[in-house]
């Protein structure tokens, strides 16, 4: 494992607070988390560069328990006085804090995947030139299209380390890279974005050419009728709608009868979940996978609990819902922690692909602002943006007007038909799609 010395703090004097704080303490038990990351980020906006941004952070919370009591304090000092006066400041609260009747002890020592996370030095430390460079290529790829080019592209590094008096230990460093783009031509625009663990790996280019091309084609945009209709969805827009579901996979608020996956008896009562029943499209395969090729994350989650691949709906069917400890306790379960990172398998196909095979229908490039309806249906809302347009025999036929879409999101994957190849946005990989049937309330205004 490559080694990387922050400004503020290495691994190795991560590991030397951690075991001082488990020697120093006087309760019952410690557990610590601790963050460090060095992030930088570049702005551009008509065309030229307009911000340049550095950040170093570090920070830890320290969390005492006394029998059933427990409480957590934190700070962003790595001076010895900061750590101590954290560490007590932890336990005077947790003294005095009623008992929690949700309480669990540590965690005993876990065994984490080999995999580790993913770290590019070159990313690490990419300098505002470096990001300047790569920037002007874009705008002046914008000034000769004369669209009207802004964005973002940043980087950082960041480390992660967990550890507890019952000699639980974890310790991970990544890389990530990020690229957004919006071009506006008239009364027409365009965007996206991707994420990579390594800023050589962003195609940036390509996404630069696309985002151009189709920002000057949106231009004048036609209204269609709401309704009901197929939509083909980019990867970039679906990304903004699947974590909706998966977030909703948890088994507490499932058995509560809070959730779309509660079964319910005549009376509305809850009465167990559609665990192994074929709920959506054989199409939708998601898995947790954070050591994913284009992922690489760490292997275990902040609270400690490993995170290994873990099939979450296989050929359509859900084979697992989120176990926190306590509800995992409470329900003699396994607890799976967070869902997250996740994977949805896509295919060989393009996004043309999918369109080729579109009779009629609409292509969404991006989801925006979507929000919950009825967390009960998993209804959300929400605004197509940023290039709207109509299919007519498998072809772009002309750029329509934005609307509002009203969608029960277990309907949605049920309706998915196919999918393309999948790509990394944030910490998820997921694939364009193509939907039979989905809703459409209003025309917006929103450009």
């Amino acid at each position: 494992m490559t080694e990387v010395n922050f400004p503020l703090i290495s691994l190795e004097e991560a590991l030397d607070i951690i075991e001082s704080i488990v020697a120093n303490s006087q309760s019952d038990g410690v557990f610590v988390n601790l963050n460090a990351m060095e992030s930088a980020l570049s702005r551009f906006s008509g065309n030229q560069m307009t911000q340049n941004l550095s950040k170093n952070r570090f920070s830890f919370s320290i969390t005492s328990h006394f029998g059933q009591k427990s409480a957590s304090a934190g700070n962003t000092g790595v001076e010895p006085d900061a750590i101590q006066a954290t560490l007590r400041r932890s336990e005077e609260l947790a003294r005095l804090v009623p008992d929690d009747p949700e309480w669990l002890p540590l965690l005993e020592p876990q065994q984490y995947d080999q995999n580790r996370a993913a770290f590019d030095n070159k990313t690490a430390n990419s300098s505002p030139l470096e990001r300047g460079q790569i920037i002007q290529k874009v705008c002046s790829q914008c000034d000769r299209s004369r669209v009207e080019g802004s964005g973002t592209l940043s980087n950082s590094a960041s480390l992660l380390a967990i550890g507890s008096s019952t000699g639980l230990r974890g310790y991970s460093q990544n890389t990530r890279a990020d690229f957004s783009m919006t071009s506006k031509y008239r009364n027409g625009s365009s965007w996206s974005n991707r994420t990579s663990f390594a800023l050589a790996d962003l195609p940036i280019e390509n996404i630069t050419e696309q985002v151009i091309t189709r920002s000057i084609v949106s231009a004048d945009p036609q209204e269609i009728a709401p309704g009901s209709y197929s939509v083909v969805l980019e990867p970039a827009a679906f990304v903004d709608l699947l974590p909706w579901v998966i977030y909703n996979l948890d088994a507490r608020s499932a058995d509560e009868g809070r959730s779309f996956m509660s079964r319910l008896d005549s009376e509305g009562k809850p009465n167990g979940n559609f665990i192994g029943e074929s709920l959506f499209s054989p199409i939708v395969q998601v898995a947790r996978e954070p050591s994913h090729p284009l992922l690489q994350l760490a292997n275990f989650s902040e609270d400690g609990l490993p995170r290994h691949t873990l099939d979450i709906i296989s050929s359509g069917i859900p084979q697992t819902l989120g176990y926190s400890r306590y509800w995992a306790t409470k329900q003699k379960k396994d607890p799976t922690g967070s869902l997250f990172p996740l994977v949805m398998r896509g295919s060989s196909k393009t996004v043309q692909d999918l369109i080729a095979q579109t009779e009629r229908g609409i292509f969404i490039s991006r989801a925006w602002y979507v929000r919950s309806v009825n967390p009960r249906t998993l209804e959300v809302t929400g605004m197509t943006r940023d290039g709207t347009f109509w299919i007519e025999n498998g072809k772009i036929a002309y750029p329509i007007k934005n609307l509002r879409f009203n969608q029960e999101l277990p309907t949605m994957l049920k309706d998915i038909e196919d999918v393309s190849r999948a790509e990394r946005f944030g910490n998820s990989v997921v694939p364009g799609v193509k939907i039979k049937n989905f809703h459409f309330s209003s025309v917006t205004d929103s450009i």
